[in-house]
């Protein structure tokens, strides 16, 4: 029995295919529930972002047949018939363990060393464990997931002029713009990356904040702790005649704006330059909109040329990160054979 994941990543597949697999958060304890039932793991975690959809399993089938049955599973349950090669990646004892402390130190993401991927694999733990789907094992390798996290940021300088997703964007936005001063900012979608998002646009000078979100409620909320405004969901596109930004990152499983949507919305704009940032997987914005005229749409996998140009002055603490990694991977591994010394740990690499 070991600990095994499976995945998709911006460093494997593009967004176009990571958006068919990701999984709505009201729908992941139920497809926990599923794994569990059908024998292929006894404990399960499943992190889907923008940028990773993965599945981490504590199971007693091999390797092999683990990789297998997972593989049918995402497929299946995402209904997706295409084979898939390189773009899924599938990992055993250590190597699992070594991807998940990674992922959490933020070096595994699109900008290195960002610290939203912490937040958001605790949330997918933490999700999972209220639902009663982890035990033992997947709680040990989490926690101690976190501490190393921890640990890394304290005794490296891997976030040193390190950015979030979110402000990755933002210098898209003043790179479009000169300066966001007097520039008009929508935001759809008031969840966490939405709200860092505008946290980061008015510190450079954003002139306002609209907040549009299916809970009023909610917008409302964000609205006032940034000192903007909210509106009904259903009405956000009566804002653009005086928008010039706008973040978008719902849940919704289709995309709200379309080029059919938008061209209307341009004339009553004047056809004044809109930029418009699609945070969200699946997409909320449709990519024939950049065909457009002054219209520049950009999405998760577009932000990667920015998260390269803070690349170089961390590099030196890769090497830094990696060892405390690997010490800590080997002291957990170490401390579950001498409790389950029937335990094997051989190291299984696959792309299924």
């Amino acid at each position: 029995m070991s600990v095994v994941v499976i995945g998709l990543s911006h460093r494997s597949s593009p967004v176009e295919l990571r958006e068919r697999f990701a999984f709505a958060e009201a729908r992941i304890p139920a497809t926990l529930q599923e794994l569990r039932t059908a024998g292929i793991a006894q404990e399960a975690v499943i992190l889907s972002t923008c940028n990773r959809v993965e599945i981490y399993t504590f199971t007693a089938l091999e390797p092999v047949h683990a990789f297998t049955a997972l593989k049918q599973f995402l497929t299946t349950t995402h209904n997706y018939a295409s084979p898939l090669g390189e773009e899924l990646y599938a990992l055993h004892e250590p190597h699992s363990v070594q991807h998940l402390f990674k992922v959490a130190c933020g070096l595994d993401s699109m900008v290195l060393g960002e610290t939203e991927i912490l937040g958001q694999l605790k949330k997918a733990y933490d999700l999972a464990l209220q639902h009663g789907h982890t035990g033992a094992r997947l709680n040990k390798a989490f926690q101690r997931a976190f501490n190393v996290a921890k640990q890394v940021r304290t005794e490296t300088n891997i976030q040193r002029g390190s950015i979030s997703v979110a402000s990755a964007a933002v210098g898209l936005a003043e790179k479009i713009f000169s300066t966001l001063a007097g520039h008009e900012v929508m935001v759809i979608g008031a969840g966490d990356t939405s709200e860092k998002t505008a946290r980061a646009l008015l510190s450079r000078g954003a002139q306002s904040i609209v907040v549009a979100n299916r809970s009023i409620d909610r917008a409302e909320a964000l609205a006032k702790e940034l000192g903007g405004r909210a509106v009904k969901f259903d009405d956000w596109a009566h804002e653009f005649e005086k928008i010039d930004i706008v973040i978008s990152s719902t849940a919704a499983p289709h995309h709200i704006l379309d080029r059919a949507k938008l061209e209307p919305l341009m004339k009553r704009r004047k056809n004044r330059p809109l930029l418009l940032i699609d945070i969200a997987v699946p997409r909320d914005i449709d990519p024939a909109v950049n065909q457009l005229d002054n219209v520049y749409l950009y999405d998760v996998d577009d932000l990667q040329s920015i998260a390269h140009d803070y690349l170089e002055q961390r590099k030196e603490e890769i090497s830094r990160c990696e060892a405390i990694i690997e010490e800590k991977v080997r002291g957990l591994l170490d401390q579950t054979a001498r409790r389950h010394p029937s335990v094997s740990s051989q190291t299984v690499v696959s792309n299924v």
